[in-house]
This record gives C-alpha cells, sequence and structure tokens, in this order.
C-alpha cells in the first residue's frame, strides 16, 4: 500500500487565512503525520478521506488517483475504500454496538436492526471479542470497548487502509497508555495498513514506521 499526496489547499474564515501545501509520499505499513496543534495535519487526513478537497494537486493511493485537480478526478470518500476513526471515535449514542458497526454497511441514514448485520458485522464482533457487549450503547462500553467498537465499524467494509485521527488526545494519560498498546495489538491481528495523525511522542514512537513532520501547512520532515 503507497499514498502518494501533493496538494494545496486555502482555507480562510474568521479574519485569517490559511495555506495547506503538502507533498509526501509513503509505502510504510504504519505512517505517523505529526506536528503541532495548527500544522494541518487533520486537513491533510481529510483530503486523503475524500472530505475535503484540494484546491490543487492529486492524490494517489497504490499508483491510482483518487484526487486529481488538472484531471478533473476527485473519487468520493466512500469509493476510496478507506477506514476513518474519528478522534472522539464519533460513535452513534443511540444505537448499540452491532447497530453502529452495521451502520456503516448502510447507505442511507435508517438505523440498522438491533439484531442484523450479518456476516460481516459478526466476523469483527468476534474478532474484537464485543460479543457481551454487541446490544450495550457506548455510554454503557469501557475505552476499550468503545475504540475497538470504533475500529470495528471503520474496518466492516474491508477497507485497503485506515486513517486516525489522534484516536487517544482526549483519553487522560494512563487511559491513553492502555489504548496505544490495545490499538497496536488489532493492527497486528488485522494487518491493515494505517496512517496516523497525532502532536503526541509517545504516539510517533510506538506507530511511526515512516514519518512526516507538518508547520504552518507544509511539510518539514519525511523520512523513517
Amino acid at each position: 500500500m503507497s499514498f502518494d499526496v501533493r496538494i494545496r489547499k486555502r482555507i480562510e474564515g474568521g479574519g485569517r487565512r490559511f495555506e495547506l501545501d503538502v507533498a509526501f509520499s509513503t509505502d510504510a505499513r504504519r505512517t505517523v503525520i505529526y506536528g503541532p496543534s495548527g500544522a494541518g495535519k487533520s486537513l491533510t487526513l481529510q483530503t486523503i478521506a475524500g472530505l475535503l478537497k484540494p484546491d490543487e494537486g492529486s492524490i494517489l493511493i497504490d499508483g491510482q488517483p483518487v484526487f486529481d485537480a488538472a484531471r478533473r478526478v476527485d473519487v468520493p470518500a466512500r469509493e476510496r475504500r478507506l477506514g476513518f476513526l474519528f478522534q472522539d471515535y464519533a460513535l452513534f449514542p443511540h444505537l448499540t454496538v452491532r447497530q453502529n458497526i452495521a451502520f456503516a454497511l448502510k447507505r442511507g441514514w435508517l438505523n440498522p436492526s438491533r439484531h442484523g448485520g450479518g456476516e460481516a458485522v459478526e466476523r469483527w464482533i468476534q474478532a474484537f471479542e464485543l460479543e457481551r457487549v454487541a446490544q450495550q450503547r457506548p455510554h454503557q462500553l469501557s475505552g476499550g470497548q468503545r475504540q475497538r467498537t470504533a475500529l470495528a465499524r471503520a474496518l466492516v467494509n474491508g477497507p485497503r487502509a485506515l486513517l486516525l485521527d489522534e484516536p487517544f488526545s482526549a483519553l487522560d494519560p494512563a487511559l491513553r497508555g492502555r489504548m496505544r498498546a490495545e490499538l497496536d495489538t488489532l493492527l497486528e491481528r488485522v494487518a491493515v495498513p494505517m496512517l496516523m495523525i497525532t502532536h503526541d511522542p509517545e504516539d510517533l514512537a510506538r506507530f511511526g514506521d515512516r514519518r512526516v513532520m507538518l508547520s504552518d501547512g507544509r511539510v518539514e520532515h519525511s523520512g523513517a
């Protein structure tokens, strides 16, 4: 799995202008994009996911363009086959674990059945040992169970890579360490390439096979 990202995006609002001008490539199994708050990390990840459209440039995944401004290519987010894990996991509070996972398989906004989901949902419930809590809602789960539920939802469509948006930043330090270890174990189990953004050196040390440092919307360093 390889990513080749060369994009520009201008953001204006509230009397402020920010210019994202990012270029990097990686074929590492785990790549971490890091840097201080406001460096453009989340914007970069959103452009790769297809949630934000660049003004210029191109994004290639395994050599195939999912975005190319010059050629007017802009593959919709769902068709890019990338699993996105949001910073706060973004679980639906009124849905059970099973429904949250199954939601990724549905088109439209109708809630999945409390008992449905099919083989793909069952596979990830079992793989991440969520059987006992499958009918519980997010507020009834531990931090690890919420993370596993969100990760199962990101994986249920069979993505070719995972994109993680600062998955530990909202946690207290003690829980953060446990969640890093759990995510590390889960990633080894599923063997899916990963792009993570963070500002935490501990994330960089554990997951940064390839490292891309951003500052003020630009790449300051890229390497192993």
